[in-house]
C-alpha cells in the first residue's frame, strides 16, 4: 500500500467517522431527507431506514435493482446502513444482509441502527472493499452507493465483486465518474477526494475495469450529469464541499451500473 493510499484512506476515515458522529454533515441537501429524495429515494425508504440515513450518497442503487426474498445481499461501504435497511426490507426474513465499512464510528451506529429495527438478519463488519471479508461465490446481489469512487485501486473493487458473486449473481451500483479529465488542481486535492471529486474514473476506464474482472452483461440505466446534481446544494452545502464542486460540475456525472457475473 502506498503513501498516498494511505493518507487518502485516512482521510476518508476521518470525514465519515465525523459524520456518523454527528460532529458535520455530508455534502448535499441541508438535510438528509432532502439529500435522499433528490436522489431518488422515496418517503417510505426513508421511513425504513429512520436514523441510517445520514444525508449520502450519489443515487439509489436499490431503485432499478430486483431483489427477491431469501437472496443474500452486500453492500460495499454501508456507512450507518440506509442501503442495506431497504435492501432487508426486500429479501424478508429468509435472507441475509452484510454491509461492510472501514470506518469504526460508522460500524457502530449500523449496529445500533439494527438493533433498533430489529434487523437480527443484517450484519456489518469492518473491512475494506479491496479485500472484502466475504467467503467467495457466497453473495446474491451486490449493491453500493457513491463508495467506490473513493478507492484508490478500482481494479481491486471489481475483483472482488467478482469473487464474492455467486456464478449469475448481479450488481447495481451507484457511483460518480468522469465524463472528461479533471483540472490537475482538483484531481490533487485530497479534500475534493474524499468528497467524491478527485478519486472518481473517466466512465469508459471505470467500465473497463468492470470488464477486467470478467463481469458481464453490463449495463448503464441511469446517468445524470453532475451540474443536476449541484441543483440540490445549498450555498452552505457547497461551502463544506469546497470550491472545486462547482468548478468539476460540468465534468462529472452521477451513473447508475448493472450487471452479473457469469
Amino acid at each position: 500500500m502506498t503513501q498516498q493510499t494511505v493518507d487518502i484512506k485516512a482521510a476518508v476515515q476521518q470525514r465519515y467517522g465525523a459524520i456518523a458522529r454527528g460532529e458535520r454533515s455530508g455534502c448535499g441537501c441541508s438535510t438528509p431527507s432532502g439529500v435522499a429524495a433528490a436522489i431518488g429515494y422515496s418517503k417510505e425508504d426513508l421511513e425504513i431506514a429512520g436514523q441510517a440515513n445520514l444525508g449520502l450518497g450519489c443515487g439509489n442503487p436499490l431503485a432499478l435493482a430486483e431483489l427477491k426474498p431469501g437472496m443474500t445481499v452486500l453492500d460495499l461501504g454501508s456507512g450507518a446502513g440506509f442501503d442495506a435497511f431497504l435492501a432487508w426490507r426486500q429479501v424478508g426474513a429468509t435472507g441475509h444482509v452484510i454491509g461492510v465499512d472501514m470506518t469504526d464510528d460508522m460500524l457502530a451506529q449500523a449496529r445500533k441502527n439494527a438493533a433498533d429495527l430489529g434487523a437480527t438478519n443484517v450484519e456489518f463488519r469492518k473491512g475494506h472493499i479491496e479485500q472484502l471479508p466475504v467467503d467467495d461465490n457466497s453473495v446474491d446481489f451486490i449493491i453500493s452507493n457513491c463508495v467506490i469512487n473513493l478507492s484508490s485501486d478500482k481494479p481491486a473493487v471489481m475483483r472482488e465483486i467478482h469473487r464474492v458473486l455467486k456464478p449469475g449473481g448481479r450488481f447495481a451500483i451507484s457511483d460518480i465518474v468522469l465524463l472528461a479529465e479533471l483540472p490537475e488542481a482538483i484531481r490533487d486535492d485530497v479534500n475534493a477526494y474524499v468528497g467524491c471529486i478527485a478519486g472518481a474514473s473517466l466512465l469508459s476506464d471505470y467500465v473497463r475495469m468492470v470488464f477486467d474482472a470478467g463481469l458481464v452483461d453490463v449495463s448503464i440505466p441511469e446517468i445524470v450529469c453532475g451540474r443536476n446534481l449541484l441543483k440540490v446544494l445549498s450555498a452552505e452545502d457547497l461551502a463544506c464541499c469546497g470550491t472545486p464542486v462547482p468548478e468539476a460540475a460540468g465534468l462529472l456525472a452521477s451513473v447508475k451500473l448493472h450487471g452479473r457475473k457469469k
